[in-house]
């Protein structure tokens, strides 16, 4: 438990290459060379045929490193990385925006258990059921 609180402190290329030589020890066929971390990256090996000799874990690692748009970022790529509030505060904002609450409400939110059919009915309808579903409620309370 220790080692493994240990691994997850380490970069990914060195937590991946450890994960890589237990899962040859663990996985692995026996007569099959084993690979290090890196020559798996290299390796025109596909996900498969990695998992069935080295784990799920370590193919998973695998594709991670292989993946050309997201390199592990150095100390200087985290040196420079900045908070998206300084660099985008308009879209920040954007994607923060939420629906405020009615000035007027003029509905009022309750939870009500109905049979499936009847909601079936409406869904049928597609988008707006819930308002066909307060209009026929509403005729029949108070008619036409």
């Amino acid at each position: 438990m220790n080692e493994e609180n240990n691994l997850e402190n380490l970069p990914f290329t060195e937590y991946a290459a450890q994960v890589a030589k237990r899962g040859a020890e663990q996985y692995g066929k026996l007569g099959i060379p084993k690979l290090s971390f890196e020559e798996l990256v290299a390796s025109d090996l596909t996900f498969a045929q990695i998992e069935a000799d080295y784990g799920e874990e370590t193919a998973i690692n695998v594709g991670i490193a292989r993946d050309p748009d997201a390199p592990e970022w150095t100390e200087e790529d985290w040196a420079r990385a900045r908070p998206a509030i300084e660099v985008e505060p308009e879209l920040v904002a954007w994607s923060l925006r939420r629906r405020g609450k009615q000035k007027a409400p003029t509905k009022e939110l309750v939870s009500i258990r109905l049979d499936p059919d009847i909601t079936a009915h409406f869904r049928a309808g597609g988008p707006g059921w819930q308002t066909r579903l307060n209009d026929t409620l509403r005729r029949a309370v108070f008619g036409p």
